[in-house]
């Protein structure tokens, strides 16, 4: 894994987010949403931000966190997206596309020799189901067919070890899976397992769904599976071991 800069994601993310929903309201059609006016939106934005940059799945972890810990820089954020897709759409490319609608080609890609599933962040926090406080010293381990799932790169560990300064947050990033042509529609099988501490085991089954891909994607924070809360218990206590946040 690469340094990166989380900031990008947030960004990329918050701008399709709002031109999509600029494209279904349609009441403001001085607005592009473009694939070119998204990226130059971007830019526009990523100018203004201050970056972010990890180099390991505990650093987004922890990044992921303070980020969603604060309201007001979510707000911040919105107010300077939509500021960013006015101004770009005000001052447009003149011999750009803007009828292109290929949004995908705003997160980039590598050319795979063969086609690929890109299997999602997997992302998840675990809380104690005593008194909601996050967990800290449990082991996560992500499993298909019983075995541990091998990580895009080194960087990402598996199993994951958590620790205080991540809240209970635990993340995992599958390496691509070679598939038979592109376009072709998989689900993935997969099995958290947390062991350690103080409670008892808990193993939690979820299915990711994916399409078989031309490109193998960089990392980014705008393809994760988010998982629900999961809660640990002490040995024989009477509980529900998973509550669904809505």
């Amino acid at each position: 894994m690469e340094i990166h800069n989380m900031a990008e994601d947030w960004i990329v993310c918050e701008v399709n987010s709002l031109c999509d929903s600029i494209e279904k309201d349609s009441s403001d059609t001085s607005l592009c949403t473009c694939a070119q006016c998204r990226q130059d939106a971007i830019c526009y934005v990523l100018n203004r931000t201050e970056p972010r940059y990890v180099v390991s799945h505990r650093g987004i972890a922890r990044a992921n966190q303070d980020r969603f810990d604060s309201q007001q820089n979510r707000v911040d954020l919105t107010a300077l997206v939509y500021e960013g897709i006015r101004r770009v759409s005000h001052n447009q490319r003149p011999y750009a596309d803007h009828h292109g609608r290929d949004h995908a080609a705003v997160l980039g890609g590598t050319k795979a020799p063969n086609p690929v599933f890109n299997i999602p962040i997997i992302m998840g926090r675990v809380f104690s189901g005593l008194n909601f406080s996050p967990v800290m010293e449990s082991t996560v381990h992500l499993l298909q067919n019983g075995n541990l799932v091998s990580m895009r790169d080194a960087n990402w560990q598996n199993p994951y070890d958590l620790i205080p300064n991540t809240s209970g947050t635990f993340t995992f990033w599958p390496g691509p899976v070679n598939a038979e042509k592109s376009g072709a529609a998989g689900v993935f099988q997969y099995v958290i397992r947390i062991l350690g501490g103080d409670f008892e085991e808990l193993s939690f089954s979820f299915a990711v769904p994916a399409v078989s891909e031309e490109s193998v994607f960089p990392l980014s924070m705008t393809k994760t599976f988010k998982l629900p809360d999961l809660y640990l218990f002490p040995p024989g206590e009477e509980k529900a071991q998973l509550i669904i946040n809505e």
